[in-house]
């Protein structure tokens, strides 16, 4: 009799192993995504984050997802990143928000906007401050789902032909520059340009353009921007933090088990770190070289900044009368880096300022 029950309970215990298996192998699928990006393979620090994100998911799902990782041009061109998302060729991308500006003005909030946020402002708000559900509300139109993976920290003004010591000199003036910025320095004359990250060279050198910007000096560098623009401008006003973005064709991320949507939001996130990190790191020493190598660092004049500064308020005034979601999201960030700016002068900007005066001292 005790045999006889001792069978009937073992047997019990295989069924259930038995019907437990597979439910735990359902849990976690193998799945298999392509990832296009809008930089190119040279830029280890902006392109190097998608390949860190892809890296982290494989290592965190035991290779059970995999993103395989595209440079730009290689499926879609890079300001097509976020169409081929949408429109199911890939389920993900790594981009820029602002890129999509021509689609909708909101598209650049999210990522950053002439005198916007520092990079820590930024990503607090994106985080913390309910920016990342506002913009995942809007991009629902568009079939995505965002997910910060980057930001580059406070960028610098860009590559120029020529010296720019009056707001004057602006006018006619062509230069490449990404997102809703170029409609800012429209208003002083410019005739803006966006160019893709790797076509920027040959633009430059060939006078196709008077003017570049990028990221910073460690990119930069990279690119050979120097060679062909003596003049290196800061502080970039359009990107004082720029966030970059994954987006996910919305389908896809719903259809994502709940936990791999944890691992690609964490991975995601690791990134991000990762990214301004490497920056940090990197554009201190780029540089020194660039100087070295006779590169002319020229800040703007306070007169450019204060129009640059007046047109970008007129531009949020004139997209808001009649876009709702831009009204809704510049709204939103400007109370937040407003509010933000209160801790930063009593605190952050104190203790740097002091600290750059004195680091000369040791």
């Amino acid at each position: 009799m005790k045999r006889r029950n001792f069978l009937a309970t073992t047997g019990v215990g295989l069924a259930a192993t038995a019907v437990a298996a597979p439910a735990i192998a359902q849990s976690m699928p193998e799945v298999k995504w392509r990832l296009t990006s809008s930089f190119p393979k040279s830029l280890d620090t902006i392109y190097g984050a998608a390949e860190t994100v892809a890296k982290q998911v494989a290592e965190m799902t035991d290779n059970k997802f995999q993103i395989q990782v595209f440079a730009a041009g290689e499926i879609v061109p890079p300001l097509a990143a976020a169409d081929a998302v949408t429109n199911g060729t890939v389920e993900m991308c790594h981009t820029v928000s602002y890129y999509y500006v021509g689609k909708d003005p909101t598209f650049a909030v999210a990522a950053s906007v002439p005198f916007g946020m520092n990079a820590r402002q930024q990503n607090a708000w994106l985080y913390q401050g309910g920016g990342q559900e506002l913009f995942n509300e809007f991009y629902k139109k568009y079939n995505l789902y965002g997910i910060q993976t980057g930001n580059t920290g406070a960028q610098m003004g860009g590559w120029f032909r020529k010296e720019i010591k009056t707001v004057a000199d602006l006018q006619g003036l062509k230069m490449r520059i990404g997102g809703i910025a170029g409609q800012v320095l429209q208003k002083l004359g410019v005739v803006p340009q966006q160019i893709g990250g790797g076509d920027i060279y040959p633009a430059l050198e060939k006078g196709t353009i008077d003017g570049a910007e990028w990221v910073g000096p460690y990119d930069d560098e990279k690119l050979g921007f120097n060679k062909v623009a003596p003049f290196y401008y800061y502080p970039g006003w359009w990107e004082g933090g720029p966030a970059v973005h994954s987006f996910i064709n919305l389908e896809k991320w719903n259809a994502l088990p709940k936990a791999y949507q944890a691992v690609l939001t964490n991975a995601c996130a690791y990134a991000t770190n990762i990214m301004t990190a490497k920056y940090d790191v990197q554009n201190p020493q780029a540089l020194r070289r660039l100087v070295a190598a006779g590169t002319q660092l020229r800040p703007f004049p306070p007169e450019v900044m204060d129009a640059c500064f007046n047109a970008a308020n007129e531009l949020w005034a004139e997209i808001s009368a009649k876009n709702p979601d831009f009204k809704k999201a510049i709204e939103a960030m400007i109370a937040s880096r407003n509010d933000q700016y209160l801790w930063w002068q009593v605190a952050e900007f104190t203790y740097d300022n002091f600290m750059i005066r004195a680091r000369a001292r040791r």
